[in-house]
């Protein structure tokens, strides 16, 4: 198994968080990981990116123990739903400062703006770019290391429809390539047509754990929203 999780915890005010969770992630897996605001999901995301310190549990990635941070780093790309990005900096420059943080080659900088078509872009503000645009960065900074796992909040929050089609396509791309991903969504449409597994959480706790075709058919998906 790639991603081995037991009774991963985080607590917060009134109790609200992650209850211990424990599942197991295999290689190439395209998960998007469902359920209300605050049942549980970027919490989720955030402990297994190290944003966040567990209260319990144990997280390994590729066998390294997620409390090796140094190790980590590089098994791991995170794609926040607000990007993580220095807003008075250029694209070239903010990308350059992760690569440091990375540990990544100053060569993958130019690969990455050709890759995600940043080069008209690289002497641009973060300021100045469009939602759309700023993702495309936020993207491209969380694959400098060329991480196997990537984990993304809301990818496609507030982008219009041309560009959520185009974060599919890179989505799908990412996944071709045999790389493991994590997704969190409020979108059916987005679920049905990109996920290989989904994992429901309510309330902190997982509800589901299956297929995209048993839970569209599950009692859980009829009623999510009544839970």
């Amino acid at each position: 198994m790639q991603i081995e999780i037991h009774n991963l915890t985080k607590l917060y005010d009134q109790n609200r968080g992650l209850s211990p969770i424990s599942l197991t992630i295999q290689k190439g897996e395209l998960i998007a990981i469902v359920g209300h605001n605050g049942a549980g999901k970027s919490t989720l995301l955030k402990m297994l990116a190290n944003w966040i310190i567990p209260d319990n549990g144990q997280v390994t990635i590729d066998g390294i123990d997620l409390r090796n941070r140094r190790a980590v780093v590089r098994k791991v790309g995170f794609v926040p739903e607000v990007p993580n990005l220095f807003d008075f900096f250029s694209v070239e420059y903010n990308l350059k400062l992760f690569a440091s943080l990375f540990q990544a080659p100053l060569l993958r900088v130019e690969e990455v703006l050709t890759e995600f078509n940043l080069l008209p872009f690289r002497n641009n503000k973060i300021q100045a770019l469009s939602k759309g645009l700023k993702q495309r960065v936020n993207i491209g900074r969380a694959l400098l290391a060329d991480p196997p796992v990537v984990l993304c909040d809301e990818p496609t929050s507030g982008l219009d429809f041309e560009m959520t089609n185009e974060l599919y396509r890179l989505l799908n791309t990412l996944h071709d390539a045999g790389k493991t991903i994590l997704f969190t969504s409020h979108r059916p449409e987005e679920i049905k047509s990109l996920a290989t597994r989904i994992l429901v959480l309510h309330k902190g706790n997982l509800v589901f754990d299956g297929p995209p075709q048993e839970y569209f058919q599950s009692a859980v998906h009829e009623k999510l929203y009544a839970l």
